[in-house]
């Protein structure tokens, strides 16, 4: 089984996977797909983690493919730029990109095709186009202006001066024979040669801190444990700082011990148990190589019944966690039980903006994950990673692997992955309710948004405590995927807020 945001990605997967190809195989294939096809929220200029579960292990095992932070990268040069806080964009956002390593470690340890196999697909479709996706069209949209902006981009991205429209076709020459040239030779070209050198002239030419040093010298993808935590008997596995997975563990943590006696009720909790994780991730993720981060501490159970000792029965004011940013996932079951559960992004819609000419390639603005608040462990300096918001996620019991989940959307992922989890634990939900129903989003102060469906007496109750209730747009909501282990089957969810669907074969 294969889900993920657009169709020719599925399509992807599974072909990897009737050529005899396993879960990684999958899973590379149809993030390289996503890299033609939605290259507004991906590509081969971002990061990427994933988590694969083999069959027979008791859990998972983490890929954390996260570049880092150029040498030059300083609190002092940021300040020296006029920077007060850490650029939306730009060339002071980008940091080294981890995706292309980051498949050949998939591909490598656990992979049974050849690159030309896995990637067959993704070289065809950028060098002889395809049909622009609804939702893709919608979303390309959003990111025209600072496609404008960056004339390299705006070339490629905007075709004849404006954003292809739902149903024109797309084509990128350049980002074809960059895929190629992982073909021929893996990942090397993105990090020494001709690519790499396209990436730092194209950063250096705006002011930016990125040198051909910094890519040549990065020591690439990490393998590690993941961190888990129970939820109503299920162990639930994220990826350790400097990504967010710890919101969700401790959200989930705090919000089980409630006692709620209505939806409304129940919703409030979630929010509020999501406003403190958020608050404690905010003052303690960071790359752990350069300060520790504690998981272990954040998730203490005596340290928890404190925290929920101060959640109330009426709305806090908290600080807002993160705007909406773009992401894709893929999750997928292979034929023998294995499981990659895969997410790569450019942070934000067209990442940086800035693009080498000819590549096709638009880095990513990661570096925005980073403060320049005084004192902060989350400061940024030459070889740190920064906060990262994407998290795939995986599910467990005593008799292994349970499920895949990811939800894109930035700051919107942890938020989304406990309301699914929720929909399926405590609501009894399939996959494909869990991952459809109407969600809401914490956002700053008292402010909570609401998708247009969301439960009007919930919505009611919510009101009466003090929550200040606006709507939330489809683009808010985030975008997730889900396959679920249940007795003899799998069960697979696409969300209905993508183009994609869910694969079998």
């Amino acid at each position: 089984m294969v889900a993920t945001s657009h169709p020719l990605a599925v399509d992807a997967g599974l072909a990897a996977l009737r050529d005899g190809g396993t879960a990684a195989d999958a899973a590379v294939a149809a993030a390289a797909m996503l890299s033609v096809v939605d290259p507004r929220s991906t590509g081969l200029g971002g990061d990427l983690f994933a988590l694969y579960w083999e069959p027979g292990h008791a859990e998972p095992v983490g890929l954390s493919a996260a570049g880092v932070a150029p040498a030059a990268m300083t609190v002092q040069a940021l300040r020296a730029a006029g920077f007060d806080v850490m650029p939306p964009e730009g060339p002071w956002t980008v940091t080294v990109p981890g995706a292309t390593w980051g498949w050949t470690e998939l591909l490598d340890r656990y992979g049974r095709l050849d690159r030309g196999q896995v990637l067959r697909r993704a070289v065809d479709t950028a060098r002889n186009g395809f049909r622009v996706a609804p939702m893709v069209a919608e979303e390309w949209l959003l990111g025209a202006d600072k496609l404008r902006r960056n004339p390299a981009a705006a070339e490629i991205f905007m075709p004849g001066g404006r954003v292809p429209r739902a149903g024109e076709t797309f084509t990128n020459s350049g980002l074809a024979d960059s895929l190629e040239a992982y073909v021929a030779q893996g990942h090397k070209p993105f990090y020494e040669g001709s690519i790499a050198t396209g990436f730092s002239d194209a950063v250096a030419a705006l002011g930016g801190p990125l040198r051909a040093s910094d890519l040549s010298g990065w020591t690439g993808p990490e393998w590690t444990t993941p961190i888990r935590a129970r939820f109503r008997g299920i162990d639930v596995y994220e990826m350790p700082p400097p990504g967010q997975g710890v919101v969700v563990l401790e959200s989930m943590r705090i919000y089980q011990e409630f006692e709620a006696t209505s939806t409304g009720e129940a919703d409030h909790y979630l929010i509020e148990c999501l406003k403190a994780a958020f608050g404690d991730a905010a003052r303690h993720v960071a790359d752990p190589r350069f300060s520790p981060v504690s998981v272990s501490d954040l998730l203490d159970g005596d340290r928890l019944a404190k925290v929920r000792e101060q959640i109330g029965r009426e709305a806090a004011d908290a600080p807002a966690p993160g705007a909406p940013t773009d992401t894709v996932y893929v999750c997928v079951v292979d034929e023998t039980g294995a499981a990659c559960s895969l997410i790569q992004s450019l942070y934000e819609g067209f990442g940086s903006g800035v693009m080498a000419p000819g590549s096709g390639v638009v880095l990513h603005n990661r570096g925005n994950g980073f403060t320049l608040r005084d004192g902060h462990p989350n400061r940024p300096e030459g070889g740190k990673r920064p906060y990262h918001t994407i998290i795939p996620a995986m599910l467990g019991d005593d008799d292994g692997f349970r499920g895949c989940l990811g939800v894109v959307g930035g700051f919107m992922q942890p938020q989304g992955q406990l309301q699914i989890l929720r929909n399926v634990l405590d609501r009894g939900m399939s996959a494909q309710q869990a991952v459809d129903a109407p969600r809401l989003r914490v956002l700053g102060g008292r402010a909570v948004g609401l998708e247009a469906g969301f439960d009007a007496v919930s919505s009611a109750e919510l009101a009466r405590r003090g929550h200040h209730l606006g709507s939330l747009s489809r683009f808010e909501c985030g975008g997730a995927q889900m396959i679920l282990r249940t007795a003899g089957r799998l069960d697979g969810g696409s969300d209905r807020r993508k183009d994609g669907y869910v694969g079998v074969c």
